[in-house]
This record gives structure tokens, C-alpha cells and sequence, in this order.
């Protein structure tokens, strides 16, 4: 036709698809090899780099294209007026859903370098879509709350950490693989559980009880099983709800409503009302905070893997349209501010995975001082890392222009979910906070620290500089609670820089220490000091095909 001979596409760059997202990832990849046990590295370099490749695949994009284009909807009764309490989905969330399950996203606690091999795939596959992380996270988090109890760590552990996608609901006994949910906030509380008014009346059979009550945010409610806290005689306590009871009929798990989210719309998050609905009570009577608290904690450092998954996706598509678009004579990558805006982004992102895979590490050894380390650094990267992704993906959906801000470029999407972790598993001032009660009441957890960034002591003036400064902070923690956050930065970013100057290439590290730990930074991306090898560090963030 005469019209089309006007129309010639040029300047656009080619879609960023058809590649392994981890061999891509050169901060990842370097992380674990650097944290894998070196006898199951092959292997474990071949199992990332194949689900690397699915996620990065026209055919896996397009799904998480779908799942969050069209969102789960409620369906609580049947055609006949029956009470179901069901979540549709698009095929394409349970095409996603079986894939991470087949990856070993739910089986962290039970294989050698189980916990960095997971956090790796974690952090590839939250860039394909992030909704449906949510119940993978969940499932492999609620592994050690059930191992509290061996009976019901023999009866689901099997279950959930099988690499079966079992979709359908029936009674665990009957099923190949199953997923869980958690439910612990309610209406009037919030992140004050201890104020959850919903209640647990013992029955007949030991450590069985019915609850009533509510919970405000119910993850995944379509899951098989949900780890809830409700008030029992004795006090708060942990429960284990099951979604079908053993002899196949519906447990009373009544969902309200589906949360209208900003983001992470694949993902259903469900108001649920408890009528007699049937528990079994996992630890203690009144010690539910403290049985339930290493499922937080896992969740917490998926929320940290997630974010800088988001972070490295926005890098990724950032520096690949600059590294294809020209303007004004010249390649966008190549242009002096813009490498620098590149850089800076780089950087952050960087760091971000760093640390994400050096608390992953720690999970993996095991040891009293990497228990104690995670105590402290765990909420403190959960803070940061987690804050610092809203504005990267902002400028990094900048850096496409209009482009980045229509939704057919996948940075808008990107934009939505990257508050999220922050708010999840904890907002900014509860970690906060929790980094206080670690420094008051845990010694171990300091020292921990402590011996972790002295690693990398005499290293770089900044950093030796920016540890003097921290050690004048912790010197006065009376009436730190108004500084708290101010003094968890601090944490966070002196982490970040001695793993990056002990691990990262030194124009990486160079770049952080100046700007995060010298003060030689502006307020926004793109303000990094003078004299700094942007272009290395651009280099090494480019997808190459």
C-alpha cells in the first residue's frame, strides 16, 4: 500500500529477549560461584543457566505478560449458589507457578548450597514476573516453622519441596506437591500482631482448635496450607490452616475480597474470615511470634532478592536501549551524562545483589556467627535494599524516554511493583526498629557484623572512614529510635562496600565507596564524582546476545 512507504521503523532497539538471564548477570553469576560449594558448581551453573534462558525466553516474557495483564478474579460461590471461595487464574500464572516450582524455588532448606542456588533462581525469575514469587517464597519459608512440630514437618515437607506443581485442591494426603500461604495481619493491627483479635478455642483431639476472627492481608489464598496467628488460651499463638481437611471436604476459609493492588496484580492477596474453621496448632501456646519469626525472616530476604531482581531488569533494559538508540549524533551508552546515569544505576544494582546472595550464604553455613550476622544484616538489607529500588527503576524508566513510560516497554510494570518490598514482611520503620532491638538485647549480632566488614579493612579510605563514622553512631544508642533509620543506612551501605571491595571489580567498587561511603554523590542517579571508569562498568551490566 502507498502509506507504508512512509513508515520505516528505524532507531529502535531490538527486544530484549532470546537470553539467559543469569549468564547474563555478571554480579550473580560471580556470586555464586563465589558462595556454591565448588564440587556442585557445574551443576549448579547448569541449573541456573537453563532456567536463565527459559525466563529469558519470548515464550516465558509473554506469559508474565499475560499473568499480569489479566489478574486473578474471586469466585465465591458456584453456579448453583454453593459456597466455594476459589481464585481463577489466566493459564498463564499456573504455566509460571509450575515452572518455578519445577526450578526449585520451594527447596531452599533441603539441597547443598540449597539456600544460595534458590536465592540466584529467586532473583532470575522475579524478572520474568514477580507475582507469582509471592507463594514460592511463602511455601519454602514455611519449612522451618513445621520443622518446630516433626509430625507435621513428616506430613508437609514432602509436600513442599516437591518440584510437582499440584494445582488441584484436595486433602494433602492425595497430592503430588502443594504450596502455603501466610495470615497475620488483621484490620486494627497491622504489623502490631499482638493486638490480632481473632481467637483459637481448643478442641478435644491435642493441639487442635477452631478459630474465629479475620485477617486483612492473606497471601496466595489459593494455597493448600496458611500458617496464621491467633489468640489461644495461653496467648498469641501459631497455627497451621489446612485449605481441604483430610477427609476431602472445604475447611471454612471465607474470602471477602481480592486486594485492588498499585502492583504485583497476578498475584491475589485475599481478605479471609475464620467461622470454626479447623487448625492444629504448630509450637507452643503464646510463643506464636517467636515460631512463625524464621518465616518472616526468609520471606525477608526474598524481599531483598526480589528487589534486586527488579533492579537488575531495569539496568538490564536501561543500558540495552541506550546501547541501540542514537540521539544527537551519538550511540545514547557512549554520550558522557548518560553513561554516567548507566553507571550509577549499575552500581546500586550491583550492590544490591551482593549483599542479597552473601545472607543467602549465610542461611547455607549455618553457623552460630552467621545466624548472629543474619540478625542484624538481614533487617538492615531488607530497609535499604528494598528503598533503593523505587527510585533505581524510576530513572532506569527514564532512561527509555516516553518509551518507558508506555506499558508495552514492560518498565511501567516494573515501576508498580517496586515498592512493594519495602512494605511487605515489614515497612521501613519495623526493620528499623528490629535492627535496634538486635543491637540492644543481641551482642553476638554486632561482633557478627563487625568481623564481617573488618574483612575489608585498610582496603579503601572511604570505607575505613565511613566504619569510623558507624562506630560513633553505635556509641550513643540512647534515644536512637528517632535516628533509627539514619543509623540502619549507615549499616546497610558499610556492608555493601566492603563485600563490593573485596569481591566486585574495582571500578565497581571504586564507584560505590566515592559516592555511597565518600559523600562524593548527589541526589539523584547520574551524579557520580570525577575520574571513575563508567564505561567498565556500563560494559559490564550489558546483556550481550
Amino acid at each position: 500500500m502507498a502509506g507504508n512507504t512512509t513508515h520505516t521503523v528505524t532507531n529502535q532497539p531490538p527486544p530484549l529477549v532470546g537470553y539467559d538471564l543469569f549468564g547474563a548477570d555478571r554480579a550473580l553469576a560471580e556470586a555464586v560461584e563465589r558462595h556454591t560449594d565448588p564440587e556442585l558448581l557445574d551443576e549448579v551453573r547448569a541449573e541456573l543457566s537453563g532456567l536463565g534462558a527459559s525466563a529469558g525466553s519470548a515464550q516465558v516474557q509473554e506469559w508474565g505478560a499475560q499473568a499480569n495483564e489479566y489478574p486473578p478474579r474471586l469466585r465465591t460461590h458456584d453456579r448453583y449458589g454453593h459456597r466455594i471461595d476459589e481464585v481463577e487464574f489466566h493459564p498463564a500464572w499456573h504455566r509460571l507457578l509450575g515452572k518455578g516450582v519445577g526450578a526449585g524455588l520451594t527447596t531452599g532448606w533441603t539441597r547443598p548450597s540449597g539456600h544460595v542456588r534458590r536465592a540466584a533462581a529467586f532473583l532470575v525469575w522475579t524478572q520474568v514476573e514477580a507475582g507469582n514469587c509471592c507463594p514460592l517464597s511463602m511455601t519454602n519459608a514455611a519449612v522451618p516453622v513445621l520443622r518446630t512440630d516433626p509430625e507435621q514437618a513428616a506430613a508437609w515437607e514432602p509436600l513442599l519441596t516437591s518440584t510437582i506443581y499440584d494445582r488441584e485442591l484436595r486433602p494433602a494426603g492425595r497430592k503430588a506437591g502443594a504450596l502455603f500461604g501466610m495470615g497475620m495481619t488483621e484490620k486494627q493491627g497491622g504489623s502490631d500482631v499482638r493486638a490480632n483479635t481473632t481467637t483459637a478455642a481448643p478442641l478435644a483431639e491435642a493441639g487442635t482448635y477452631t478459630l474465629t476472627g479475620h485477617k486483612w492481608f492473606c497471601s496466595a489464598p489459593m494455597s493448600d496450607g496458611f500458617l496464621v496467628l491467633a489468640q489461644a488460651p495461653d496467648g498469641l499463638t501459631c497455627f497451621l490452616v489446612p485449605r481441604v481437611l483430610a477427609d476431602g471436604t472445604r475447611n471454612a476459609f471465607l474470602l471477602q475480597r481480592l486486594k485492588d493492588k498499585l502492583g504485583n496484580r497476578s498475584n491475589a492477596s485475599a481478605e479471609v474470615e475464620f467461622d470454626g474453621t479447623w487448625a492444629r496448632r504448630v509450637g507452643e501456646e503464646g510463643r506464636g511470634v517467636r515460631t512463625i519469626i524464621e518465616m518472616v525472616a526468609a520471606t525477608r530476604l526474598d524481599c531483598v532478592l526480589g528487589s534486586a531482581g527488579l533492579m537488575r531488569q531495569a539496568v538490564a533494559q536501561a543500558v540495552h536501549h541506550a546501547t541501540h538508540r542514537q540521539a544527537f549524533g551519538a550511540v545514547l551508552a557512549d554520550q558522557p551524562l548518560m553513561r554516567s546515569v548507566l553507571a550509577d544505576l549499575a552500581v546500586e544494582s550491583e550492590a544490591a545483589t551482593t549483599l542479597a546472595l552473601r545472607l543467602a550464604a549465610a542461611y547455607d553455613d549455618g553457623s552460630e556467627s552467621e545466624r548472629a550476622l543474619l540478625r542484624l544484616a538481614l533487617p538492615a538489607a531488607k530497609y535499604w535494599v528494598t528503598k533503593r529500588c523505587a527510585p533505581l527503576v524510576v530513572e532506569a524508566a527514564e532512561c527509555l524516554g516516553g518509551n518507558g513510560y508506555v506499558e508495552e516497554s514492560g518498565l511501567p510494570r516494573l515501576v508498580r511493583e517496586s515498592p512493594l518490598n519495602s512494605v511487605w514482611e515489614g515497612a521501613g520503620n519495623i526493620q528499623a526498629l528490629d535492627v535496634l532491638r538486635a543491637l540492644q538485647r543481641e551482642p553476638g549480632a554486632l561482633d557478627a557484623y563487625l568481623q564481617e566488614i573488618g574483612r575489608a579493612h585498610g582496603a579503601d579510605h572511604r570505607l575505613d572512614r565511613a566504619v569510623k563514622d558507624l562506630f560513633s553512631e553505635l556509641a550513643d544508642l540512647e534515644g536512637m529510635e528517632a535516628r533509627a533509620r539514619r543509623l540502619v543506612e549507615r549499616l546497610a551501605t558499610v556492608l555493601q562496600g566492603s563485600l563490593l571491595v573485596r569481591f566486585a571489580p574495582p571500578e565497581v567498587a571504586d564507584a560505590f565507596c566515592a559516592s555511597r561511603l565518600g559523600n562524593d554523590w548527589g541526589s539523584t542517579f547520574g551524579t557520580l564524582p570525577g575520574g571513575l571508569d563508567l564505561g567498565a562498568i556500563v560494559d559490564r551490566s550489558r546483556v550481550t546476545f
